[in-house]
């Protein structure tokens, strides 16, 4: 798979860590950074992730900061993604199979690595199931206010 992974300051080491997991995995993984722990804005890199995943450069997205919040909340502002934050495996799959979520956002401040890798590992394992999810899903990025 392609997976673009990026994230903030507080989350490079996390980056790290899974980029390498990944890789390890046989995935091709893009590195949007950033590549130090100097101070960054996490809506930068959300918006950079955003944009490969919606133009289909990369099947999915890693999104990492220190809570996962304001990185996800910056991924969803692009109707074609949609991030799911998540702190353990069952949330992941369940990201994947009833919201066809496309980015995994994690907050390297409380997740720990090998949770972090067991979210990916179910997220990526995971199928989106369709039928009565699919039209719910279509309505995420086509919304009828």
């Amino acid at each position: 798979m392609r997976i673009a992974i990026a994230s903030d300051h507080a989350a490079v080491e996390l980056k790290a860590e899974l980029r390498e997991y990944l890789i390890e995995a046989g995935h091709e993984v893009a590195d949007l950074g950033p590549d130090t722990a100097d101070r960054v804005d996490y809506p930068d890199y959300g918006y950079k992730l955003a944009s490969v995943v919606a133009d289909g450069t990369v099947q999915y997205g890693v999104a990492l900061c220190g809570s996962g919040i304001g990185i996800s909340i910056a991924i969803n502002r692009d109707p074609a993604c949609r991030c799911a934050l998540v702190g353990e495996p069952l949330s992941a799959a369940l990201a994947r199979e009833h919201n066809d979520a496309n980015v995994i956002a994690m907050g390297a401040r409380l997740t720990g690595v090998d949770m972090a890798k067991a979210c990916l590992d179910a997220f990526l394992s995971t199928e989106f199931g369709g039928g009565r999810h699919a039209g719910r899903v279509e309505k995420l990025s086509n919304p009828s206010f």
